[in-house]
């Protein structure tokens, strides 16, 4: 099914939003620089498999995809959350609540490697390849192309899974206190982040 680019969250998918345990969310910008660069595009899937691939009017807001993103009873599905919900808080004015951040899991439960990108654990997970050729495109034109859309929803289709199977594997080694502390702590590190502190914990 093609996708195209919404303003917010429908109204006709909002209560499917609202009645989710999960949704997994992904963030196109123009660059890594909060301060400096634009808030582009927000993807996200619900457990349903229902998808809004919001383009961002920092004017307007998107007071539709704030409500969900700051629903503590939902949990929110990112991979590199401190990146992604920075940008939400700088440029949405978004505090993201209930995260689970699927690199900080991989880092803790798969210390067997040290490549812990989306694509490694889609591949190891799925035994697919997540096409990233559109990852450094420009998320900022008014119309994305086809490829751009599809590339979007890719980044966030296979989170759920990603986050089930980390999850087992945290069980599994006794390391699922260690995950949720840093998803409990990520809030007060994406505020640090906002408010301009370095590394607190360094000499």
């Amino acid at each position: 099914m093609k996708r195209t680019a919404v303003d917010d969250i429908p109204p006709g998918l909002m209560e499917a939003f609202r009645t989710s345990s999960e949704v997994a969310i992904d963030c196109e910008m123009m660059g890594l620089n909060p301060h400096r660069d634009r808030l582009c595009l927000v993807q996200a899937i619900n457990d349903k498999g229902d998808v809004a691939i919001i383009q961002i009017d920092e004017n307007k807001g998107a007071p539709n995809l704030r409500e969900i993103l700051e629903n503590p009873s939902i949990t929110k599905i990112f991979h590199f959350a401190r990146m992604d919900c920075l940008f939400l808080r700088y440029r949405l004015n978004a505090s993201v609540q209930n995260i689970f951040c699927t690199k900080i899991a991989s880092k803790i439960a798969r210390t067997y490697t040290d490549k812990h990108g989306l694509k490694e654990l889609v591949r190891e997970f799925t035994g697919e390849n997540l096409d990233k050729n559109n990852q450094s495109s420009d998320w900022g034109k008014s119309e994305l192309s086809s490829e751009q859309l599809l590339y979007a929803e890719g980044d966030v289709r296979y989170l759920h899974k990603i986050k089930n199977i980390l999850t087992e594997m945290l069980v599994r080694e006794n390391r699922m206190h260690l995950a949720q502390a840093s998803f409990l702590f990520l809030p007060f590190r994406i505020e640090m982040d906002f408010l301009g502190y370095d590394d607190v914990l360094s000499h």
